[in-house]
């Protein structure tokens, strides 16, 4: 705790801050390891497979641990389903949340935690099998749906199912494995989550090719890493990590040309990677944060394409996650 003062009548009163103030960067750099929340497992975005985590959301925590301990390996990755998340992050189980989170209002005014920034746009959709020859989701009228209890799922697809004058049958299941199972056992004929989602557990089954994701996206779906209030330095670093693999990338600078640009002349590649001015310190970090986010997992194309993109296998289109100057939404403030 920490002890502040105040001016009440000329006087100056002592009085405690709250603990949400404590600082998380000063303990994850005391621990040396970051403990960084997942999902239980979600193909491309986080999975433990033999023991090692990979994914785009386990990189954005590999990304932090570089930023603030120069080693991306220095992570204790905790498996957290839905209903669990938030309270291992207010407890303090974990220093931040990179697992498929949608950023709501309800999430920050009343559960009283903040999102560090939009690290994939994303909307709630549909998974069929091919052989219902649906093509719409107007067409899943008494359709039984599958989806995970804890997230906005359920109520969106019922917001979706009444004012589309379509009845619906809702199941609600602990965890992703279980809507899987249910599915593939006939207990739910569709599953409705994140359309990267869908799309992550599509490759998980025998024959991919025989279910389909339908191209209705019913929600907006804002997907980024979550962390307590009352902490705005360790806010500042899980932000900044992501806006630093976005400007990596409008500027060019990936982990294959990180040499390069450490001698560039450009100003703002030379902000970036440290070389110019002072804004790692300012963060409580060291001034080649950058370079140390990028050489560990690349800049936020390198992160997208590796783990999800085209060239994965999951094969989602970059779509509206391009940067802005490219046709996309992902833009982020300049390092200046």
């Amino acid at each position: 705790m920490k002890t502040l003062f105040a001016l009440v009548a000329g006087a100056a009163v002592a009085f405690t801050a709250p603990a949400a103030m404590a600082q998380t960067l000063k303990a994850v750099k005391d621990r040396g390891t970051l403990n960084c929340g997942v999902s239980t497992g979600i193909p491309g975005f986080s999975q433990q497979v033999d023991g090692k985590w990979s994914g785009f959301d386990v990189d954005f925590c590999r990304a932090v641990a570089a930023a603030v301990l120069n080693d991306p390996a220095k992570v204790n990755f905790v498996p957290l389903n839905a209903e669990d998340r938030f309270t291992a992050l207010s407890g303090s189980k974990v220093d931040l949340l990179s697992r498929n989170t949608t950023w709501t209002l309800e999430r920050e005014a009343k559960q009283k935690f903040l999102f560090g920034a939009v690290t994939y746009f994303d909307g709630q959709g549909f998974l069929v099998p091919a052989a219902r020859k649906i093509e719409s989701a107007l067409e899943l009228d008494g359709s039984k749906v599958c989806v995970q209890v804890g997230t906005t799922a359920a109520s969106y697809a019922e917001d979706y199912f009444k004012t589309n004058n379509m009845k619906l049958e809702l199941v609600t299941l602990p965890t992703v494995q279980d809507l899987v199972k249910a599915y593939e056992n006939g207990t739910c004929n569709t599953i409705s989550t994140d359309v990267s989602a869908l799309y992550a557990l599509r490759t998980g089954f025998a024959k991919p090719a025989s279910h389909i994701v339908l191209p209705d996206v019913i929600t907006k779906e804002p997907l980024g890493p979550v962390v307590r209030q009352g902490d705005d330095e360790w806010f500042n670093v899980v932000k900044w990590t992501h806006y630093v693999m976005i400007n990596g990338e409008e500027l060019g600078v990936s982990s294959l040309s990180l040499d390069e640009a450490l001698k560039s002349q450009k100003p703002d590649v030379k902000r970036l990677v440290g070389t110019d001015g002072d804004f790692g310190t300012e963060l409580g970090l060291t001034k080649d944060f950058a370079v140390r986010i990028i050489r560990a997992v690349g800049n936020y194309g390198e992160a997208f394409e590796r783990n999800i993109g085209t060239g994965s296998k999951l094969a989602i289109p970059r779509g509206v996650n391009q940067l802005w100057s490219a046709g996309g939404i992902q833009y982020a403030p300049p390092v200046r």
